[in-house]
Order: structure tokens, then sequence, then C-alpha cells
């Protein structure tokens, strides 16, 4: 009860504008993604996020984070250095609005990923996926949870990484760190190629 207190608090009270971009502002000003992300977000490389249908709300603080130094990593701190609140909400908001599409991947065994995504590890205390997730990787424009489903792997798979060795900090309450540090690599790739292969709605 507690934890859930603090996690609505933070909602409530991070310093991130949320749902308010021009989709159309953004296209134009989204330029300096495309090289990386796709023109519509739907990008090939999967060491890059997905950012199509993404939540707006928490693309929005990801950017905001990446340029106040909260989320670091050296190719996005530079690129958003020269953004203001109003470009990252249009940014933000222009990508959120584009369409996620399914990732043709059939061939990988994830029975494994699939009972840590809606169990857990209960002999480790790993909570469930599910539980901030939602049953198909999906959330409302939520500024604390990202969309999961239709995700790379390897870009999910770098994103626990980064949450266990604490090179990721950048998440409320260390919900992401407290569940990665348990996870092993084979646990996690098992859950990445999972997500990745969860059905868009």
């Amino acid at each position: 009860m507690i934890r859930f207190i603090i996690l609505v608090y933070l909602y409530v009270t991070l310093p991130v504008a949320i749902a308010n971009g021009d989709p159309i502002q953004g296209k134009a000003k989204a330029i300096i993604c495309i090289g990386c992300h796709g023109i519509d977000g739907n990008n090939t490389n999967e060491t890059y996020p997905i950012l199509a249908g993404q939540s707006e709300a928490y693309l929005t603080k990801q950017l905001n984070d990446f340029k106040t130094g909260k989320r670091q990593e050296e190719h996005m701190s530079s690129m958003v250095e020269a953004l203001t609140i109003s470009d990252i909400s249009d940014v933000s908001s222009y990508f959120a609005t584009q369409k996620r599409k399914q990732l043709n991947i059939t061939n990988k065994n994830t029975k494994q990923g699939e009972q840590i995504y809606f169990n857990g590890v209960a002999s480790r205390s790993v909570s469930a996926c599910v539980a901030c997730h939602k049953n198909v990787g999906n959330t409302i424009n939520n500024i604390l949870y990202p969309i999961l489903a239709g995700q790379h792997s390897v870009y999910i798979q770098k994103a626990l990484k980064e949450f266990r060795s604490g090179k990721r900090h950048n998440d409320p309450d260390k919900t992401m760190r407290n569940i990665a540090t348990k996870l092993t690599n084979k646990e996690i790739k098992a859950v990445a190629d999972y997500i990745t292969q969860i059905k868009l709605e």
C-alpha cells in the first residue's frame, strides 16, 4: 500500500509535460530522430527502441530525463540538448500517434519468458511484468510504464541489463532496478523474446 501511494505521488509530482504535444509540429521536429528510430518510429535496428505507438507521457519523461541528465546515454543526451520542453512534447506526440508494426518473429521459444511475464519468479521475489505493463504489454498514457508489446528483444535486454547494473537509474522507487538485479541473463533474454512477440492490439 505504501509503495502504491509513493508511485501515485511520483506520477502526480514529476515535473514533466504530459500529453500536451502537437503531432503535426512534432513530425517536422522529429527529423533528428529518424536516422536511428525510423521516419514513423518503426526502426529495424534492434539496438534502438521502437517509438511508434509509445505512450506520449512516457516518451516525454524519457526525453526530459535525457535532457536533465537523469538518464545517461551519450548519443541521446547530445541529440536532445537543443530541444525545448515544447519540442519534446511535440516529438513525443508525433511518435505516440504512429502505428506500431508487428515484428515478424515467431521462431523463438518463449515459454520461460511468458512464465516470468505473467508470474514473475516467486523464489526470488521477482514481480510479474503484467502487474505494471498489463497482459498485452500495453498501458494507457502512463508516465511510468512504457508500452512493451512488439518492442525489439535486443533493446529490452539492453535496458534490463542497464537497470541491473545501475547504469540506468531513472525508474521511480527503483522499481525496475529491484526487479532486474534478481534476473539472470537467460531470464532477461527469455522475457524479452516473449515481449517482442506479444500481439499488438
